[in-house]
């Protein structure tokens, strides 16, 4: 795999690793356009717990990244050989900021009771916020 594959494959996991969980993470203390990136990072969580690499790459990340994934065996081949080696861990949505170019969602994650905080940005594809990558 290219070392730009490989980074952003890396990314990916640790993107997917946060939302694997058995819960997913809470949408209710936001509202408007941060209620939809709440809803995405949320929605990613639940895919993930799922193993649904097809609604992963089709509603959750954004063209950008899917399409760097694609020299890499493809976005779906990608990510189930990274879900079979996610855990259970607990995640929280600490902050959400919108801007006009993009959103950051801050996220806490909470594994083998280590916490961490990470940031993934969204874009906007048509009416939908989507994960383009992880900070």
């Amino acid at each position: 795999m290219p070392r730009h594959l490989a980074g952003t494959a890396c990314a990916l996991a640790l993107t997917v690793g946060l939302a694997a969980c058995g819960e997913t993470a809470s949408t209710s203390n936001f509202k408007g356009e941060s209620h939809s990136v709440a809803q995405t990072v949320s929605d990613l969580q639940a895919d993930a717990t799922a193993s649904d690499q097809k609604k992963l790459c089709e509603n959750d990340l954004a063209a950008t990244l899917t399409a760097r994934l694609r020299s890499g065996g493809g976005c779906q081949a990608v990510l189930k050989n990274q879900l079979h080696e996610i855990d259970a861990l607990n995640m929280t949505i600490e902050s959400i900021a919108v801007a006009v170019a993009g959103a950051t969602a801050r996220v806490k994650s909470t594994y083998s009771g280590k916490s961490r905080v990470t940031t993934l940005t969204l874009v906007k594809e048509g009416p939908r916020w989507k994960i383009s990558g992880v900070e």
